[in-house]
């Protein structure tokens, strides 16, 4: 199986910049796709954004197009989200899953697609 280890949380202001990092362990990284999701208070867990095991492919939730962009760096073991133009509603507990041999498509936003997942990191968007 593999490990998930998310960082690069914080406090950040309305129009402001993040990026989450998140570093895998224990298995051949490239054969997994993975995921962002992220979850507020009260709220369900909500996708975010995919990549395809090469990076060749992504994915993402229209809430976050045009903002976000995910990449992955398989020398590295390490997936990332890149976050522009923050805006409160994306205050949440943002986590990394991995989907063994997945690809990028229409199961990509489903959580139960993803077996592997990380502790979370907290981003907070002040207005």
């Amino acid at each position: 199986q593999v490990q998930l280890v998310e960082s690069g949380g914080g406090l950040v202001q309305a129009g402001g910049s993040l990026r989450l990092s998140c570093a895998a362990s224990g298995r051949t990284f490239s054969n997994y796709a993975m995921g962002w999701f992220r979850q507020a208070p009260g709220k369900e867990r909500e996708f975010v954004a995919a990549i395809s095991r090469s990076g060749g492919g992504t994915y993402y939730a229209d809430s976050v197009k045009c903002r976000f962009t995910i990449s992955r760096d398989n020398a590295k073991n390490t997936v990332y989200l890149q976050m522009n133009s923050l805006k409160p509603e994306d205050t949440a507990v943002y986590y990394c899953a991995a989907e063994l041999w997945g690809s990028v498509g229409g199961s990509s936003p489903s959580p139960h697609s993803y077996a592997y997942w990380g502790q979370g990191t907290q981003v907070t968007v002040s207005s």
